[in-house]
Formats: structure tokens, C-alpha cells, sequence
């Protein structure tokens, strides 16, 4: 049996592309951009920023600011409006909400499996090639433009 150069390829054709998605989220079946499209990392950062502000702030209010009660708010807030609502203040301030992949709304589990997740930051920082974070891979969710 003899290889032959075409059996083995070449280093100048670089890595196989063809399962590669043309942008992120299309194999979820969303649209590149506008409406229903993947919340970009701007978003999320900004949503991100307004839930955590407001918990802080109302930790400071009612709590003398302790550090676990912030995270207590931020949890909670979490998964009772993702949950039931599928956004949090911070994700409808920044038109943004979370559906489960394939439609649908997010559900109080996947609220609390993204919430619990999202406390631990590392899960949200791993992103797959679709920019959704293991949280939400973990609960079947993805965070899209309103």
C-alpha cells in the first residue's frame, strides 16, 4: 500500500474548515445580526454590570453592603426574572433576553442553572465558538438580541 501526497493533504491547506459555522450562532439557527441574532459580549458585559450594580446597591441599602448579600440579591434576581421573564434588568436595559436553543423560554431551572453558574465566573468565561459561556451550554440556553 503506498500514501500517496493527496491521501495526507498539505500543510498550505491549512485546517479543515468545512463544519465551521460562516458566524456564531448559525448553527443554533439564529440570524447574523438584528433581532433574534447572538447577544455580542458588549451586551452581556453591560447587563452584566447593571445586575451586579443594582444588587450591590441594594445590598448597601438594606444589608450595610456585606459582600454575601450582594451576591445573595444578584442570585436571586437571577433566577426569579431569567427564570420566569427570561432577562434580568440588566439584560432588558440592554435589549437583550435568554431563550432556551430552539425557542422557547429559559425556565426556572435554567435560571437557577445559569444563575449558580454564573456566581462561579469561570463557566462564563469559557465560551464555545458560538460565544455561549458553559453556563449556558449547561442549561440549554441562549442570550439573544430583543
Amino acid at each position: 500500500m503506498v500514501v500517496e501526497r493527496k491521501d495526507i493533504g498539505s500543510w498550505l491547506s491549512g485546517p479543515d474548515t468545512s463544519g465551521v459555522s460562516a458566524y456564531p450562532g448559525q448553527r443554533l439557527g439564529l440570524p447574523e445580526s438584528g433581532p433574534s441574532s447572538l447577544a455580542r459580549a458588549g451586551r452581556r458585559i453591560l447587563a452584566i454590570c447593571i445586575d451586579w450594580g443594582l444588587s450591590y446597591l441594594i445590598a448597601h441599602l438594606l444589608l450595610a453592603g456585606n459582600s454575601m448579600g450582594i451576591l445573595a440579591i444578584f442570585l436571586l434576581e437571577q433566577v426569579v426574572l431569567v427564570g420566569t421573564l427570561g432577562y434580568s434588568i440588566g439584560h432588558r436595559i440592554a435589549g437583550i433576553h435568554v431563550i432556551r436553543v430552539g425557542g422557547g423560554s429559559a425556565g426556572l431551572l435554567a435560571g437557577v442553572v445559569r444563575a449558580v453558574l454564573l456566581a462561579l465566573v469561570l463557566p462564563v468565561v469559557i465560551t464555545d465558538a458560538d460565544h455561549r459561556g458553559l453556563h449556558d451550554r449547561a442549561a440549554n440556553t441562549v442570550l439573544i438580541r430583543g
